[in-house]
């Protein structure tokens, strides 16, 4: 399956629009990495835990929207976009939120 951030893919004439498909993971705070994210902060520098667990989040939504779209009997996903944020949950923390977006298509 073929899955690009673009409306059009080259070489290829979109079939049918079979509709928009999402997909959503989400994690819980891990004290452990919020200390150390919080020294970061404090001293300056990048987060690799945090960034690591960006790059695995994004990997996990796209690999639901690809399976979302084979449900629909899709060849494609265009149009995708990533987005992330956080959710508060109460004073002990936050859950981080990725959520992938997309167009499922039959392409010939």
């Amino acid at each position: 399956m073929i899955l690009t951030t673009t409306d059009v893919i080259q070489g290829a004439v979109v079939q049918s629009y079979l509709g928009i498909v999402t997909a959503e993971v989400v994690y819980g705070s891990n004290f452990l990495r919020d200390f150390l994210a919080s020294i970061r902060d404090f001293v300056g520098g990048r987060t690799g835990s945090y960034e690591r667990l960006f790059e695995q989040g994004q990997r996990k939504a796209l690999e639901e929207l690809q399976q979302r779209a084979q449900r629909l009997g899709a060849d494609a996903v265009i149009g995708i976009e990533i987005d992330t944020g956080t959710i508060n949950i109460d004073q002990s923390g936050v859950l981080l939120l990725i959520t992938a977006t997309g167009t499922a298509v039959k392409i010939r």
